[in-house]
């Protein structure tokens, strides 16, 4: 086998027009924070990854293992279904049901995989395994961009004046939803922390801290918690790109824990 390879996930945050944003990915999420009203995201297209998929096997790719964020947030994965049957070669499209590091630990484990040599077979059972054991939790200061965006899920019932509350969230069958509900920002961020910390157990871990515009809170947050989870192998501190950007507003804290390949 040539190689095994995690193609990109290349969706963008549209204007109104469709016309893309200008500027950085960071720049483009702090003003999808500041104007969810006139942003909308869009897939891409089959085209893209099939162009993709064609440049990889021309690299000399004998087959790819293409993740995704969540089908049940997005219509990513059916592009890549779909430009996957007419592939020069082997494609193996997965969902991932998350989204951010909850997608990207996957991806990870599987570059891991394949940079061992392992076949498209392990390559795609290795990330698999690792969207089994990968929990993402976090806190938005409000619910109104899930909202406008329809990305709320079962969280629904939280709308109307429930949209005061600090909500603590979480991904669950590939759909947000409501993990629990508290009165101020600092009493979710403490739970958040005690969530991360019964997720990760006794064993060993990744963890990453996911923030958009609330940088501090984010390495305060990070800075507790290898006093707190024993089997802590890696942590990260990221911002959020502008395509979850756009959904969670700024002001968000989330937190991924993984156990995968370790």
């Amino acid at each position: 086998m040539g190689g095994s390879y995690g193609a990109a996930d290349p969706r963008r945050a549209d204007g109104p027009r469709g016309a893309a944003p200008s500027g950085s990915g960071r720049q483009r999420s702090h003003q999808t924070a500041a104007s969810a009203a006139a942003i909308t995201t869009s897939r891409p297209a089959p085209a893209r990854f099939a162009a993709c998929y064609a440049s990889l096997a021309a690299a000399g790719a004998t087959a790819i293992v293409s993740i995704h964020v969540s089908g049940r947030l997005s219509g990513t994965v059916e592009s890549a279904l779909t430009a996957a049957r007419d592939a020069p070669v082997p494609v193996e499209v997965i969902d991932s049901r998350s989204i951010a590091m909850g997608l990207g630990y996957p991806v990870l484990t599987a570059a891991r995989a394949a940079a061992r040599g392992a076949g498209l077979e392990a390559v795609a059972s290795a990330a698999r395994s690792c969207i089994a054991t990968t929990r993402t939790f976090f806190y938005v200061d409000t619910l109104e961009h899930l909202r406008r965006s329809g990305r709320i899920g079962t969280a629904a019932s939280l709308l109307g004046s429930a949209l005061m509350i600090k909500p603590l969230l979480h991904i669950t069958d590939g759909e947000i939803s409501l993990l629990e509900k508290v009165r101020t920002s600092s009493r979710a961020i403490a739970r958040l922390e005690d969530l991360a910390v019964q997720a990760a157990g006794d064993g060993p871990v990744e963890v990453a801290v996911q923030h958009l515009r609330a940088r501090e809170r984010a390495e305060a947050l990070a800075e507790r918690l290898p006093k707190r989870i024993a089997g802590l192998v890696e942590l990260r501190v990221v911002e959020v790109g502008a395509v979850v950007g756009v959904h969670v507003g700024p002001g968000m804290l989330g937190l991924t824990v993984a156990s995968c390949d370790l």
